[in-house]
Order: C-alpha cells, then sequence, then structure tokens
C-alpha cells in the first residue's frame, strides 16, 4: 500500500458518518499546518493542475452523505450563478454581520466542486471562474464567508493546486517554498479520492467574530456526532484578507487547533 493510500484510509477510519461528516475540518487544519511547519506527511502524486473539464449547466442534482441536495456543475470547477448586487448587506444594515448570502438556499447553491460541497450565491459571489478558480466575492462579511468556505474545500479536495494556493491563499515566501518542496516530494495528493471527499459536505452555519474592511474572522460549523443524545457541530476559525481585490484565506501557522465542539446553533447564522 502507498504512503497516499495509507493516508486517504487513515482519513477515513472514524467508522459511522455522523463522526466522518467533520473530516474535512481535521483535513483542512493538517494540510494548512503541514505547509506552514514544513514537516514530513503523507504521501502523494507530484501534481500539475488540470484543466477544469465540462461546459457551463448542471447535470442532475445528487444528495451529499447527509441527505442533503448537492448540485453537479458540468465543469468540474463549478457555475458561477447570475448576481444581483443589489441584494448585498451594507454596513448601515442591522443583519450586517448576521445576514446569509443569497441563493444558497435554492438549487445550484451549493455544488459538488471536485468531490466536496461549496457555496454560490446569487448575491455575493463567486462571480466568475479564472483559470478553474473560483474569484469575485463581494467586499462584505457574507463575501469573506463564500470565500473561506470555497478556498478550504477546494483545496483539501486537491491539495496539490499550486495555482489555487498561491492566488487564493495569503502565504509568504516561506510557505510558498515549503509547499513545492512538498510537492517535489509527491507529498500532496492531486485529487483526493471520492471516500475522502464525500465527507467534505456543506456547513451548517456560520458566525461572523470580527469584521473590518482588511481582515474577516469567522467560524463554520459542520455537522458532527450526536453525544448522549445531543447533537454537536464542528466549529473551524477561519481568518481572510482582503487583498487585490479579493478574499484571500490566510492559513494557520502553528499545530494549535482551530476548531472546536459547539452543542448549539444559537446565535449562528444557518445558510
Amino acid at each position: 500500500m502507498s504512503e497516499k493510500e495509507s493516508y486517504a484510509r487513515d482519513r477515513v477510519s472514524f467508522g459511522v458518518i455522523a463522526s466522518a461528516a467533520v473530516l474535512v475540518l481535521i483535513v483542512i487544519v493538517g494540510i494548512f499546518v503541514y505547509v506552514s511547519r514544513d514537516d514530513s506527511g503523507s504521501g502523494g502524486n507530484k501534481a500539475a493542475v488540470a484543466a477544469s473539464s465540462g461546459g457551463e449547466g448542471f447535470a442532475a442534482p445528487d444528495v451529499d452523505i447527509l441527505g442533503r441536495r448537492v448540485d453537479i456543475p458540468k465543469n468540474s470547477a463549478g457555475q458561477p450563478l447570475p448576481q444581483d448586487p443589489t441584494k448585498q448587506r451594507r454596513p448601515s444594515d442591522g443583519d450586517w454581520l448576521t445576514a446569509a448570502p443569497e441563493g444558497t438556499t435554492a438549487p445550484h447553491g451549493w455544488q459538488r466542486v471536485y468531490g466536496a460541497s461549496v457555496p454560490f450565491s446569487t448575491s455575493d459571489g463567486p462571480t466568475r471562474l479564472e483559470d478553474g478558480l473560483a474569484v469575485g466575492y463581494s467586499h462584505t462579511p457574507q463575501g469573506a464567508v463564500l470565500a473561506a468556505a470555497q478556498i478550504t474545500y477546494r483545496l483539501n479536495a486537491r491539495p496539490a493546486d499550486r495555482d489555487l494556493y498561491v492566488r487564493q491563499v495569503r502565504v509568504s515566501a516561506q510557505q510558498i517554498a515549503a509547499y513545492d518542496k512538498a510537492l517535489s516530494q509527491d507529498k500532496l495528493p492531486e485529487q483526493q479520492p471520492e471516500k475522502v471527499t464525500k465527507y467534505f459536505v456543506a456547513s451548517d452555519a456560520f458566525k461572523v467574530e470580527n469584521y473590518a474592511d482588511d481582515l474577516a474572522i469567522i467560524q463554520l460549523a459542520t455537522r458532527g456526532p450526536v453525544v448522549d443524545g445531543k447533537q454537536l457541530w464542528a466549529a473551524l476559525r477561519l481568518v481572510m484578507i482582503w487583498d487585490a481585490g479579493d478574499w484571500r484565506l490566510k492559513p494557520a501557522t502553528s499545530n494549535n487547533s482551530q476548531t472546536a465542539y459547539v452543542e448549539s446553533l444559537n446565535g449562528w447564522t444557518k445558510w
């Protein structure tokens, strides 16, 4: 068994779907901590990201492992939706930090992109694809949340997507050097297998902890296990930076966990 196969096997060995549904949170932290501290990691293939396949529109919808609708774009990189910027929140609105972006609860609002479920809005982006990357998020809390979910899930589905890492993650020269070293040593898979990506499910809710024009701190809550009859969610904290006209992800720079279990979504915004 190759190192990459062992890596994928270990990541899905939680036993029950309820626990495995939070797998994405563990993988997200693992990738960014690995890159920033330049540890040895699990194996993978040397990867050059392939061009997006398919055209426009959608194939028949599917359901995720929790039984929720997820749409299948004909373009493997996703299908941006028509935008209505007048639906964007303004700082003077009472729900500036708590409103959900428009369109995510409608058909095509969650799409399976490289195996992962990612959100597309009709108000706050992404507005377009550039070289297979989803770009064009509004300069709002809602745009920051959408970008956070898109970038983290896409990169974890395709860890060796260097273009995504360099263009949509706010990384230092040292982090890029560590990432390139991992690529050269075949430590990052080009595409995670379906037995891994099927657990990259849509988050149930989000929370904007802090917001300014240049930085947003948000959390995503993904459904986790039921313990003693009580539903738990895994909350992942992410930092987004407004840079060159779009939101970019600031990766974790330590091995401290960015996740915690919460027992209620009171005070959170559901998509």
